[in-house]
């Protein structure tokens, strides 16, 4: 199976493409730009949603649900936010079909015409706020920390399975505080949630930053975000965390009264991730043999396949198997037996390897008569023999070193390849090869917009928990002074 996949070397983004599709996480929909999230996929999402969901509700997020749909006019209210997404919107203006008078199909109905078109939610802060204006009256009514699971619709020109999808899957958290200092507090802890969340069950060492003003969220005074490194050198911002200010209070009218009895307009944060994540883990630790999952983020941690020639020996196989697995699920792993019968070890092998199973254990009637099976795990391809004795606890252990052992190879890849320039020649030429580049700049969207239009390269953050580099030095298109490095990287 692993065949059927180009190389990395050969085609890193038809690698991409085709490890999506041949480990069975994604496809190709009927419609133009949208995707069908496969049940392996899905349960790999699952997995993120939940563990995700219990870190947010640690801090005291709850979840709720808003419209899909939002007035236009809601837009309208907040400038800077309606110009970041009216490219991206998807308008509904009918709400009804009617049988085609001129001939077969069916054709929108004239006279269904809304009397306000709606907005296919981009993100909602808009819906968001105008609702909160209800909720909130006094001090004692914040804050508000609420967050929801749903979809969105951005009309993306050029897609790709995960990374870039004109409907996607995502969680968007929206809070609403009494000080500028309680929001900015809840936008840095949110970034941080992502951050370990990323770094302890994805094996991502991602970057934390601030966005530039030019990168900023639409409509945000402050953006932070948290930027991975793929095996192609690019960037991925796999999470961001917004400062709102008050904003969209103003637009909506949203203030309480204070302590004193004085009218205040609310302070708010938004922050969010995505299945934008799913690609992160393809690019991030993926092999020319197929996916390599952390053991935590995997739908099945270990895979048992047995090896037979008779009914006898298969019944023996399947009776030592099925004790492994009651044990290892005992410990809370993640196990299956494929008993198929219509293909051979080999095959399953390789399907399970292409699938980024973290282990798999082998057993026919030799390893039996034994005492033995074979195990191999995912992220070095090594195989050795081990006693069933005390097997989950050596499974238990072992599991933990793959989650170890791919973070620290991640974080050596990207570590190595992050490079301190300082001319201008140096970054034309370093840019083409990759990687996360320390560079100076002179704090201007003019020079922002020169480098990104001359290399397609942007500042991915100013780093705040790693890379961080505060020094005197010049910045590398301009010339003119700068007081820290930031991150420039071409990204996805």
């Amino acid at each position: 199976m692993a065949k059927e996949i180009t190389s990395r070397a050969e085609n890193y983004s038809q690698w991409y493409n085709d490890l999506v599709v041949k480990a069975d996480l994604a496809e190709q929909s009927p419609v133009r730009g949208c995707m069908v999230i496969k049940p392996y996929g899905y349960a790999i999402w699952e997995k993120m949603q939940r563990l995700m969901d219990d870190m947010f509700k640690s801090t005291g997020v709850q979840n709720a649900y808003f419209p899909l749909f939002i007035p236009k006019s809601f837009f309208s209210k907040e400038a800077e936010h309606v110009a970041g997404f009216a490219k991206e919107c998807a308008v509904v203006t009918h709400h009804r079909l009617m049988n085609n008078p001129d001939g077969p199909g069916v054709v929108v109905d004239p006279s269904a015409k809304l009397e306000e078109e709606l907005i296919v939610r981009p993100t909602s802060e808009t819906i968001i706020w105008s609702t909160y204006k209800n909720w909130i009256k006094s001090w004692r009514d914040l804050p508000i920390l609420c967050n929801q699971w749903a979809n969105v619709v951005r009309w993306e020109m050029r897609t790709r399975l995960f990374l870039r999808t004109t409907e996607f899957l995502w969680q968007e958290g929206h809070t609403a505080h009494a000080t500028e200092q309680e929001a900015r507090e809840e936008a840095m802890r949110m970034v941080n949630v992502y951050a370990d969340f990323a770094r302890n069950y994805l094996s991502l060492p991602v970057v934390v930053g601030h966005k530039s003003p030019h990168e900023r969220f639409a409509g945000a005074l402050d953006t932070l975000s948290i930027e991975a490194m793929m095996q192609d050198g690019k960037a991925l911002q796999a999470g961001t965390s917004h400062f709102l200010g008050q904003n969209f209070a103003k637009s909506f009218d949203v203030k309480f009264a204070d302590k004193d009895g004085n009218l205040q307009y609310v302070w708010a944060t938004s922050w969010g991730t995505s299945t934008r994540l799913m690609g992160a883990l393809v690019m991030a630790h993926g092999d020319d043999n197929g996916l390599v999952l952390p053991p935590v983020i995997a739908p099945i941690q270990v895979v048992m396949v047995p090896i037979f020639k008779t009914d006898e020996e298969h019944a023996a196989i399947l009776e030592v198997m099925d004790r492994i697995k009651k044990a290892l699920e005992a410990k809370g792993h993640s196990a299956k037996i494929d008993d198929r019968d219509t293909l051979r070890p080999g095959f399953k092998f390789a399907e399970w390897e292409l699938k980024g199973v973290p282990v798999r254990i082998a057993a026919g009637p030799r390893d039996l008569a034994a005492g033995t099976v074979e195990v191999h795990r995912r992220d070095t391809l090594e195989k050795f023999t081990v006693p069933v004795e005390g097997l989950d606890e050596r499974i238990d252990i072992l599991l933990g070193d793959i989650q170890k052992n791919i973070y620290a190879k991640a974080l050596k890849f990207r570590d190595d390849n992050i490079f301190k320039v300082d001319t201008w020649d140096e970054f034309k030429s370093r840019i083409e090869q990759g990687g996360f580049l320390l560079c100076h700049w002179d704090g201007t969207e003019e020079t922002e917009a020169k480098i990104q239009e001359e290399t397609k390269a942007t500042i991915r953050c100013i780093p705040i928990d790693s890379a961080v580099c505060e020094e005197e030095g010049k910045c590398i298109y301009s010339g003119k002074p700068s007081h820290r490095r930031v991150i420039f990287a071409r990204s996805y």
